[in-house]
């Protein structure tokens, strides 16, 4: 979809999103898990202390109960968890519009909560001739809420941790297919390519573009296009490759050239050659 000159300004649909990998994922899971278990074993011991010294003698399988039923409920979300953050991922721009995201997805999560926990409890119960009102997590929903967006906001800064951390710790010998390795004389830099904003061409090199300024890589731009088409970089002159969730809107101009405005109020300018692979979904 080609951009007229009557259309003016226009937003970028870029690929906002980061890649999945399902091993760092399954390993996340299972750290998150083993972790988990540990947290809620000792939160069932606290909730049976807190009884004893009150005076009001409970079975230590209740807060067991309680507890796992809330582990199990997380556990099980998180895959949907992980993928709505490599969707919106929150470190980058926009973050209102991702906040927004989040904020509502905590909040559909503890509703969520409250209603599976209620049902798991009273089904327990049932089998060893008890009775849990499957309403009652519902009826403290607001004080289950605050404990919920805590929860979820954890999930989700771990998880950005966990994979940003992962990106950078690559074996000496190898880079992954998400981080470009820049060879300076006898040093090797390990650039992550979520980093990188766009790609010029400076001679023999070219330079990437990040956030703290510029780095030269010995390479050509075909040669980087090829390496980072699938990485959601395209080109928008002889000379200049862009990262398409980075462009916020394309201004056409007279001639049929345009001009890339980046998230962070920078403008770079693109030939007219090159501008239907950038505005084509």
């Amino acid at each position: 979809m080609a951009l007229s000159q009557a259309e003016g300004t226009r937003p970028i649909r870029g690929l906002d999103r980061v890649a999945a990998d399902p091993r760092e994922d399954l390993a996340f899971t299972g750290i998150a898990a083993a972790v988990m278990v540990v947290l809620l074993y000792f939160n069932a011991l606290n909730v049976d202390h807190e009884h004893v010294r009150s005076g009001d003698l409970l079975p230590l399988w209740k807060p067991m109960v309680w507890e796992a039923t809330s582990g199990v409920f997380f556990l099980a979300i998180s895959p949907l968890v992980t993928a709505l953050t490599r969707r919106f991922w929150p470190t980058r721009p926009p973050w209102p519009r991702k906040l927004v995201v989040h904020a509502i997805a905590a909040v559909l999560v503890s509703l969520a909560h409250v209603l599976v926990i209620g049902s798991a409890r009273w089904g327990i119960y049932r089998l060893v001739n008890d009775y849990y009102d499957p309403l009652a997590p519902l009826g403290d929903w607001p004080y289950e809420l605050r404990k919920d967006l805590l929860i979820y906001a954890a999930m989700v800064a771990i998880y950005v941790a966990w994979r940003t951390l992962r990106s950078r710790a690559e074996p000496v010998g190898e880079a992954s297919p998400d981080v470009l390795e820049v060879r300076d004389g006898a040093r090797r830099h390990f650039v992550p390519l979520i980093d990188v904003v766009w790609v010029e061409a400076a001679g023999n090199y070219v330079e990437l573009h990040r956030g703290g300024g510029g780095l030269l890589h010995r390479a050509s731009l075909s040669e980087m296009e090829r390496r980072l088409h699938s990485a959601g970089f395209v080109r928008i002159h002889r000379s200049r490759l862009v990262r398409r969730e980075a462009v916020a809107d394309v201004e056409s101009k007279p001639t049929g050239d345009f001009v890339v405005r980046l998230r962070d109020g920078r403008e770079l300018a693109g030939s007219r050659r090159y501008r239907r692979p950038l505005l084509t979904d």
